[in-house]
């Protein structure tokens, strides 16, 4: 469940195409920081349980954008691009047709919840909604968590890779060795997703992926995080990477974590 959080730490030391440019580099260091991206997939993950499983669209779109202006005030120097932070402060926030990633790296926990690919994408489409409304944002966000609800229910990778080219048109055709040379800081999903989706297909375990996602350069805090959330999907977290990343959390967002993780275990995961 700490997949997108524990990529945007590891990540969050490189961003703003600061390298590494090698899959080469520790992993955790005095540096390395959660951002934006683990405060929103957080305020998320909250909104999700406190509705429950059944909730109709609406409801869910009212809580996530309740969940999102309070964790976003909480901590308002988290990283946030400017037209967010005037919508964590706007007294009647409006979504503003954004493709940013932002609408991806927090959508997570729709990934692990709902029971059907499709319920799934529809919960992703109506986290993005409230802020990310462009039909780019959207598509970020559903892919993300279609992925991830097909990698934990035991899909393999070519039917995913097939699924994702048909339903989402992603070119992610490039191998990541490609496009390493090709490193740009570029808040969008037509970036994030062809990045993180390459990262995750060419990846043998949770952190190959997460290196993967960050050698690329860019915005590597938010390509880590959503190719972390379909590593762990598929993969799980290493024991040891698990206890290293958490400790780096405050203890409010350690708390909705613990809480997320037995929300899933207690029987909202497939039959």
């Amino acid at each position: 469940m700490y997949g997108a959080i524990l990529g945007d730490i590891i990540g969050s030391r490189f961003e703003f195409d600061r390298g590494p440019w090698t899959k080469e580099f520790e992993l955790f260091t005095d540096e390395c920081n959660w951002t934006d991206d683990s405060v929103m997939t957080i305020a998320v993950m909250e909104a999700l349980m406190k509705v429950g499983k059944d909730a109709p669209v609406e409801e869910i779109r009212r809580e996530c954008v309740k969940s999102m202006q309070r964790w976003g005030r909480k901590y308002p120097n988290a990283g946030y691009g400017t037209r967010f932070i005037f919508w964590v402060h706007a007294k009647h926030p409006e979504p503003y047709n954004s493709w940013g990633n932002g609408s991806a790296m927090r959508v997570s926990g729709a990934g692990w919840i709902y029971d059907t690919l499709e319920r799934t994408r529809e919960v992703a489409r109506a986290t993005a909604e409230v802020s990310h409304n462009h039909p780019e944002g959207i598509k970020g966000a559903e892919c993300t968590a279609a992925v991830m609800f097909l990698a934990r229910t035991g899909v393999g990778k070519e039917e995913i890779r097939e699924y994702v080219i048909k339903e989402f048109g992603y070119d992610f055709s490039k191998s990541v060795d490609e496009m390493r040379p090709l490193h740009h800081h570029y808040e969008s999903c037509q970036d994030a997703l062809p990045k993180a989706l390459i990262s995750f297909f060419e990846g043998e375990s949770y952190e190959d992926v997460v290196r993967n996602a960050v050698s690329l350069g860019g915005d590597t805090d938010t390509i880590a995080a959503i190719a972390g959330a379909m590593a762990d999907a598929m993969y799980g977290i290493p024991v040891g990477i698990l206890a290293k990343g958490i400790q780096y959390l405050e203890d409010d967002m350690s708390k909705v974590c613990s809480d997320f993780q037995d929300y899933v275990k207690g029987g909202n995961e497939p039959e």
